[in-house]
């Protein structure tokens, strides 16, 4: 008799959130016609997932899983969607992840996603900017995954970098961008760091020597 695995609260949670986010690129042109009388501001894409893809969610779950890392963090929560891999890795390396996320609304939403997930004992989330919510962060970090706002890419990167290590990874989402392309540039010159571009290009694996 050929038994069918079911998905588990992780998986079942993940489908729903991205049937949710298919209507994300109508949600971001609206949040684009703002930008049109001003700068671009995170409040503007408040109810837009901006999530990396399940292919990338994939390998951050191989990645964990491939090299044992215990210690994530993650900058921009948003609903969620990339934390559940996280936390789906981390569950069999017997880790946790601390998630930070600006917008109140977002992360409010994402613990209901962790509870839902059963992984709330596996997620720290932290609402506010980055660069305060992380400030005395002072335990060594195996993974970092920067998929916030772009101009903080580099900021966060000098403030965390004290609790970096050999072996340590740095995933960076929307590798392509300009500002991420600069803040890559600057890391490349560091020969504390080998850079490996991955998803065509959209992502950058920052290896620390």
């Amino acid at each position: 008799m050929l038994v069918v695995e079911q998905p588990n609260k992780i998986e079942l949670t993940l489908n729903h959130l991205f049937k949710d986010a298919k209507s994300d690129r109508f949600k971001i042109i609206k949040g684009l016609t703002k930008s049109i009388i001003r700068p671009m501001q995170p409040i503007d894409f408040k109810d837009v997932y901006l999530s990396i893809s399940k292919e990338q969610g994939l390998d951050l779950v191989r990645l964990i899983k491939k090299n044992n890392l215990k210690n994530v963090v993650e900058f921009g929560t948003s609903f969620g969607i990339s934390t559940l891999f996280l936390a789906q890795g981390v569950k069999e390396t017997g880790g946790s992840v601390i998630t930070t996320e600006l917008i109140e609304s977002k992360a409010i939403k994402a613990i209901e996603n962790f509870e839902k997930a059963g992984v709330s004992n596996l997620v720290e989330v932290r609402i506010g900017d980055a660069m305060e919510t992380l400030k005395n962060h002072n335990e060594p970090i195996d993974l970092l995954l920067l998929d916030g706002w772009k101009d903080l890419y580099s900021p966060l990167f000098k403030m965390l970098e004290p609790n970096f290590k050999a072996g340590t990874l740095i995933y960076v989402d929307n590798a392509d961008m300009a500002s991420s392309r600069a803040f890559l540039k600057t890391i490349s010159q560091n020969k504390n760091y080998r850079l490996e571009s991955k998803a065509e290009g959209k992502v950058v694996l920052i290896l620390t020597k």
